[in-house]
């Protein structure tokens, strides 16, 4: 922790306001004005503050929920208090000698132009697509890694660039039970994310500008690892019954979320995924099923899997452990048909050789145990509870302001604002300790509709009903 005692103190010491609330007060906001308390620090708790500064922990509490209340800090419950916002002061900067420009590739230029992929470090409003880890069976968890340690060679060595193979045959069961996909474990690669397979997906099926597909708007991390690997990219245009067939001209892959599109919701009906199969029989493309988020469904069970439906072998079925368990387990899974199981393991055993066997093993003892489908059953009257409270609030706070999008499933609430500001917004809503995920830059084309990614999963009822009241005060 980079809060040092004595300049504390010190500070502390010199300020000139009335009441000591007021004085820790404006210690805080000097520290982090001036760097010293960089975004993201944790702060000592009430308790602790209080003895360092001989104050009652009534008085620190008071000081932490008014610096909250100003954007400054953000507290989260079993976590800690954090600091929610970045001040630097300017600094006289010293000329130097110009460097010369880095030499990266064109791919390389690319890539650093997507702005990468990052996920917030701890829990915070309304970061998107996070799994509340407070829930999570930990002692479970903990008891079948214990047990798979006590034979630790079994766990430790070099392991197949295709996975586990209990693990497989447990995600082929599961998958053909939940989603009425059509697989053999011999057909299931375990993968360390869905972003490794869309990229493989892309470097082993497409030449270096060859055309991709992608829903517009659609998920930026698939577009990111396209254009990674030279592609060029055409956007698919959506209507409600999800993504639309090109009129013209043919992709090599195209990229799809059927049963809960990213971001909007809609749920491709089953004539259309038949079009969408006759398309890629037709013009010999690959078809990419991301179901990325099928396990958290509320109001009705989704459709089953495009792949279910697939007669040619033309589907490649992808889903993620990521926010099913947890996002540093690091494991998913891509289904593909038997041809093209050898050069995907071949490709494999080059990137990265394989995942790690002890979370291989662990996720397969907690499927086959049942404890992966009592954990999402509880998970989903969890994550509907909070959907229905997070709808709630923006209707009572935020109706005629905010637009909500189909909302039948997954770990976030796409709204759309009508009147604009998405920009100016996002920038108030982060001085105020909230993240709002833009849905502008969803879109790869000229015309971009306005809004936000309103991910709930991660707050409980205190959270989201205090995040809605901030954002509700932007306006």
């Amino acid at each position: 922790m980079s809060l040092n005692k004595v300049p504390l103190i010190q500070i502390f010491a010199s300020q000139q306001a009335q009441t000591l609330r007021d004085k820790l007060c404006a210690t805080l906001r000097q520290l982090i004005v001036s760097g010293t308390l960089p975004q993201g620090e944790r702060l000592p708790s009430s308790r602790l503050m209080a003895a360092d500064l001989s104050l009652s922990r009534v008085t620190v509490e008071a000081a932490y929920t008014q610096l909250e209340s100003e954007g400054y800090l953000v507290r989260n419950i079993g976590k800690g208090t954090f600091v929610a916002i970045a001040l630097e002061p300017p600094r006289r900067v010293r000329k130097m000698a110009q460097p010369a420009p880095l030499a990266l590739s064109s791919r390389g230029k690319k890539i650093v132009a997507t702005g990468g992929c990052r996920d917030p470090l701890y829990p915070q409003a309304f970061a998107a697509g996070s799994p509340d880890l407070r829930v999570f069976p930990h002692d479970i968890w903990r008891r079948l890694t214990a047990q798979r340690l006590r034979s630790p060679e079994t766990v430790m060595g070099y392991g197949d660039p295709q996975g586990l193979p209990e693990l497989r045959q447990a995600v082929a069961r599961y998958l053909a039970q939940s989603r009425g996909v059509r697989c053999a474990a011999e057909q299931v690669i375990i993968l360390t994310s869905s972003q490794q397979a869309l990229k493989m997906l892309a470097m082993l099926l497409c030449d270096v500008g060859e055309k991709i597909c992608l829903e517009e708007p659609g998920y930026s991390g698939a577009f990111n690892a396209f254009v990674s690997a030279g592609a060029e990219i055409s956007g698919l245009e959506l209507d409600d019954r999800g993504a639309k067939i090109p009129d013209t001209g043919r992709a090599k892959l195209i990229y799809l979320t059927p049963s809960h599109q990213y971001p909007t919701g809609v749920t491709m009906s089953l004539s259309r995924r038949l079009q969408w199969l006759a398309y890629a029989n037709k013009h010999d493309s690959w078809l990419i099923e991301d179901d990325y988020d099928s396990e958290f469904y509320y109001d009705e069970q989704p459709m089953p899997a495009l792949q279910g439906l697939d007669d040619n072998g033309r589907v490649l079925y992808l889903g993620t452990f990521s926010k099913a368990l947890f996002p540093s387990l690091r494991l998913a899974y891509l289904v593909v048909p038997p041809a093209l199981v050898e050069p995907f393991c071949r490709m494999r055993s080059v990137m990265d050789g394989h995942s790690a066997q002890l979370m291989q093993a662990v996720t397969a003892d907690f499927i086959i145990h049942g404890h992966f489908q009592a954990h999402l059953r509880l998970m989903r009257k969890l994550y509907a509870s909070r959907r229905d409270l997070l709808l709630t609030q923006l209707a009572e706070k935020l109706g005629d302001r905010l637009r909500p999008q189909s909302h039948s499933g997954g770990l976030q609430l796409t709204v759309t604002l009508p009147g604009g500001g998405e920009e100016r917004l996002t920038r108030a809503a982060l001085n105020a300790g909230l993240i709002l995920p833009r849905l502008s830059p969803l879109y790869q084309g000229a015309v971009r509709e306005e809004g936000w990614l309103l991910g709930f999963s991660v707050l409980q009822r205190a959270e989201i009903i205090n995040a809605v009241d901030k954002l509700a005060r932007l306006f």
